[in-house]
């Protein structure tokens, strides 16, 4: 091996002397040091932003999973919501319906109560007119000299009127 370079008159030894003086230049002035800090606080910089970003995941699952309890508990309230309203749906129903069985039968108690007055009502005014007719008939026996057979015959007539009546 030949170190032809070391003579002051080669240019690799003029490199190779600026390169060293260079490195000297830089450990005197601590430039490594100061990399190593500069490098250390980035390090550092980023270590951080990982445990941020760890810590804001964190957050943001906490409040997922808190949103998902909230929406499954307005699922369920609304599921009892809905199940009350059919129940209390349920109950008005059957609440009208027995309301117009009682309008119903109070109507039909009405009306039945009316049908029978007003058959009292029809039996009284026959019960009248036969009556009437029974006196107006005794009437004209008691006041015309007619002879039996005739006073019969009237007196069926009479009879069969009221039974048209009756009917």
């Amino acid at each position: 091996m030949t170190f032809d370079w070391i003579h002051p008159n080669e240019a690799a030894f003029w490199v190779a002397l600026s390169f060293f003086v260079v490195i000297g230049v830089l450990i005197y002035v601590r430039v490594p040091g100061l990399v190593a800090k500069q490098l250390d606080e980035r390090a550092k910089g980023i270590a951080d932003e990982i445990t941020e970003a760890r810590r804001l995941r964190e957050e943001a699952q906490e409040l997922l999973a808190s949103f998902q309890r909230r929406q499954q508990d307005a699922v369920e309230e609304a599921a009892a919501i809905i199940a009350q309203a059919k129940n209390e749906a349920k109950m008005l129903k059957k609440e009208a319906r027995e309301e117009m069985a009682e309008r119903l039968e109070r109507r039909t108690a009405l009306a039945e109560q009316r049908i029978a007055q007003a058959e009292a009502s029809a039996a009284a005014d026959v019960r009248a007119a036969a009556a009437d007719l029974a006196a107006k008939a005794a009437e004209q026996l008691l006041t015309s000299s007619m002879k039996k057979a005739d006073l019969n015959k009237l007196l069926d007539a009479d009879i069969k009127l009221v039974g048209t009546r009756f009917n």
